[in-house]
């Protein structure tokens, strides 16, 4: 394979003139391939060419201490511990990969891109910022630095196209802001062997009228939820409940609705590529009116969507169904703790269960007697104001950043660990730890196929064209670190019903039209907000875009087998 010719080439000089370090070298690369990145696409010559190739490019930046940072899930926790050793052992540049909650990150990148001090080389940070990295050229565009300064410490194995989220990394000037290192999603999430149970299956189709299987809408949704909470209550002698979430008041609270839990609902209009962003004029993510590239405005009186009826909707039901159908400690809980409560057991189904915590799930209580999952992943059920073509749900990418501010050689240093964290040599080990896909080469190949049946849909969901309809916060929302915070406070306050869903989901529509207003004044900026002024609501509800008109009727509720649902990921 031609990419692989000059680290080929390298080894074969190493080899013809071999120093006693250059030995040593090797012999450590052999150990770290035969002893922990076993499974690669890579043959294993391939996976020793990518390391002496790393070794020699990262000769310059031996002695320096890179410090880098990401949030705490089990496939950034692997390359703290694992990755970043090898790293260090294998080039001399010493790595400290720090692990923290992902609110904190933000404020340490924030702080950063605000002061302009080099506080970290490079963050991990998500896709949801791609609006931000595009518009505030405070962020190093990957393409150009690969294609210039970068050239020569880029792999030549890296395959950029390889990466399977790397379209929701680029701005609308089509180049590259981060390098994707996980990505996981939010799907439907459900006891397959409860729901197989003929008991169960008869009684469900005796009371509600249609087969018990994996539901389509939201309406057939909370019929089940009903049905194990308040029909089956036990199973096994142990108390069950038909519906998983969480609702504690901190800042991972606002994640659970601006997820994309509104596009679910149908708030958005239909799914937006970056060739809409230009002479064109939509509702996007966070239901923010986008014209010609320009954010206009989040309420419905801007011709927004986030205080719109299909808005008020998916968080009324979302406060329902938390108080109605969940464990009562859910409402205690945040993004991180509430796997640990489904991972009990004890709940039937999570409509918006996100696949970071494929490995919270592997244990006994939810393995069968072959040592495969009892629960599966199908595509999630959607509200009453969702059409086709719509977003289909959320997609956290997250990919390696870096500052204009951080010095020169640092951030090269950093680049390189970041390549070869994410690179195929060590990509697989990697996905089998976190679950969090990042190159279609590993998706396709035939060592993860053999062993689909013990991830429950996950790679099925990963090989099919759904993914793309399921996708990270968008290029609509102009500042994610500005805006993001004012969500958890608004919907907290519905939650502890200090508001009405609707008195809340206004507040939170002027507070974003508010801060996008402060960012219109930062001449700086491209494509920066441009607020309208108000009309009245009834100016721009409508029955056929976003913002929706009223829908009064619920949809009629449908299930399917489960084989029936997963070909749906096909039809995408």
């Amino acid at each position: 394979m031609t990419r692989f010719s000059y680290s080929a080439m390298v080894l074969a000089l190493l080899l013809s003139n071999p120093s006693k370090a250059d030995d040593t070298k090797l012999r450590l690369i052999e150990s770290w391939v035969d002893n922990e990145f076993i499974h690669s696409t890579l043959s294993k010559q391939q996976q020793i060419d990518e390391l002496v190739w790393l070794a020699e490019a990262t000769k310059p930046y031996r002695g320096l201490s890179i410090k880098v940072v990401s949030e705490n899930i089990k496939t950034h926790e692997y390359e703290s511990n694992v990755l970043a050793k090898a790293f260090t052992e294998i080039t001399g540049i010493h790595v400290v990969h720090e692990i923290t909650e992902e609110d904190d990150l933000v404020k340490k990148m924030q702080l950063q891109l605000d002061t302009g001090i080099n506080l970290y080389d490079s963050y991990v940070n998500d896709a949801d910022f791609i609006g931000t990295h595009y518009r505030y050229n405070k962020t190093l565009s990957i393409s150009s630095m690969m294609a210039d300064n970068w050239k020569a410490i880029t792999l030549p194995s890296i395959d950029i196209d390889d990466f399977v989220g790397i379209d929701s990394v680029k701005g609308l000037d089509d180049q590259i802001y981060q390098l994707p290192t996980q990505q996981f999603a939010n799907l439907y999430w459900y006891r397959k062997d409860w729901f197989e149970r003929p008991d169960f299956q008869d009684e469900f189709q005796q009371f509600y009228g249609y087969p018990l299987g994996v539901p389509q809408n939201w309406a057939a949704y909370e019929d089940i939820a009903d049905f194990f909470t308040n029909r089956v209550k036990h199973v096994d002698g142990e108390p069950v409940w038909g519906h998983m979430d969480y609702g504690l008041y901190d800042p991972s609270l606002g994640w659970r609705i601006s997820d994309s839990w509104l596009s679910l609902a149908g708030v958005n209009d239909k799914h937006q590529d970056h060739t809409a962003y230009k002479g064109t004029s939509f509702v996007g993510d966070w239901g923010i009116r986008i014209e010609n590239c320009h954010p206009v405005g989040a309420s419905v009186s801007r011709g927004g969507a986030l205080n719109s009826p299909a808005a008020i909707y998916a968080v009324e039901k979302y406060i329902e169904w938390l108080h109605k159908y969940a464990p009562p400690e859910a409402l205690k809980q945040n993004f991180s703790s509430s796997s640990i409560t489904l991972a009990q057991g004890n709940t039937a189904q999570q409509i918006f269960w996100y696949t970071a915590f494929v490995p919270t799930l592997l244990n006994k209580k939810l393995l069968d007697r072959e040592g495969n999952p009892v629960w599966r992943l199908a595509p999630s059920p959607r509200g009453k104001y969702w059409r086709p073509g719509m977003k289909s749900g959320y997609q956290d990418i997250s990919g390696w950043t870096f500052l204009r501010s951080t010095p020169s050689n640092r951030v090269e240093a950093a680049w390189l660990y970041a390549q070869f964290v994410t690179s195929k040599t060590v990509s697989m080990s990697k996905f089998l730890t976190g679950f969090t896909p990042i190159r279609q080469s590993d998706l396709n190949s035939s060592y993860l196929n053999s062993r689909a049946s013990e991830w429950g849909g996950l790679l099925e969901f990963y090989q099919s064209n759904a993914r793309k309809s399921w996708t990270p916060t968008g290029l609509s929302v102009p500042d994610y670190a500005l805006l993001s915070s004012a969500w958890w406070q608004h919907i907290g306050a519905a939650l502890q019903k200090h508001r009405t869903v609707k008195e809340a989901m206004t507040d939170l529509a002027t507070e974003i039209d508010e801060r996008m207003a402060t960012m219109s004044q930062n001449s700086d900026l491209k494509c920066a907000p441009k607020i309208r002024k108000k009309q009245t609501d009834a100016h721009w509800l409508n029955p056929e875009h976003s913002p929706w008109q009223q829908k009064d009727l619920e949809d009629k509720p449908i299930s399917l087998p489960y084989q029936e649902a997963l070909l749906l990921w096909q039809e995408y």
